[in-house]
């Protein structure tokens, strides 16, 4: 019976609607990702598994350098347990709403587009779980600029191509 029950709950997880572009904005802001994040910011999120249990907090710092072409954007990881994080992430802007990012430990290369107060990015990464092992995650990143200085971010994770989670990040600009 339980597993029925569990097999049910992820099956509607699965099956919950997801942003798409076509979706009322939440600004009236034109969202620049080089603009937002050149310089120094501060990030707050968790992790939550599909069920809605939060599984890991954490605070990071950023900053960001943009050079016409391409926006380096270092982060501080600090998790609730004390365990810290580096990823730099570099997205080249590939056309007028478009960007390609990289940064290690991604498959491929994370494609993007920015569209009204929102972008949108999806990549597939192998993230450290401890002990020199990692977990391939794939995202499906949502960004809203809410204000001048705060964008909202929910990134929506699977793994082997099923919900496992959610990502929710609010970045604010020092």
């Amino acid at each position: 019976m339980r597993a029925i029950l569990l097999f049910m709950v992820l099956f509607l997880a699965a099956c919950t609607g997801k942003p798409g572009f076509n979706d009322a904005s939440l600004s009236d802001r034109e969202f620049q990702l080089e603009e937002f994040f050149e310089g120094d910011l501060v990030a707050y999120g968790h992790f939550q598994d599909v069920l809605g249990t939060v599984r890991r907090r954490f605070e990071v710092k950023l900053n960001g350098t943009w050079d016409g072409t391409n926006l380096r954007l270092q982060e501080d990881f600090v998790y609730e347990d004390g365990e810290t994080e580096r990823r730099i992430w570099v997205f080249t802007k590939t056309g007028p709403d478009t960007w390609d990012g990289r940064a290690d430990g991604v498959k491929g290369v994370a494609k993007g587009i920015e569209n009204g107060d929102r972008f949108n990015f999806r990549y597939t990464i192998d993230l450290p779980v401890g002990d020199g092992e990692t977990v391939r995650l794939s995202f499906n990143d949502w960004l809203w600029q809410v204000s001048e200085d705060r964008v909202l971010n929910k990134a929506y994770v699977k793994r082997f191509g099923v919900d496992v989670g959610e990502l929710i990040i609010w970045f604010e600009k020092l």
